[in-house]
C-alpha cells in the first residue's frame, strides 16, 4: 500500500485531532506543524 497525499491528510488531520481531544494544551503546536507540513507538501518540496 503506497500512502498519496490524499491518504496523508486525512490520517494527520484524525491523529491531529486524537491528540487535541487527549492533551489540549498542544492545540497550538498541533496546527502550526500541521499548517507548516502542509505548505511545504503544496509546494512540491517533499515528494
Amino acid at each position: 500500500m503506497t500512502l498519496s497525499l490524499a491518504h496523508l491528510q486525512p490520517l494527520v488531520a484524525l491523529i491531529a485531532g486524537v491528540l487535541i481531544l487527549l492533551v489540549p494544551r498542544i492545540l497550538n503546536y498541533i496546527v502550526a506543524i500541521y499548517l507548516i507540513v502542509i505548505g511545504i507538501i503544496g509546494l512540491g518540496l517533499v515528494r
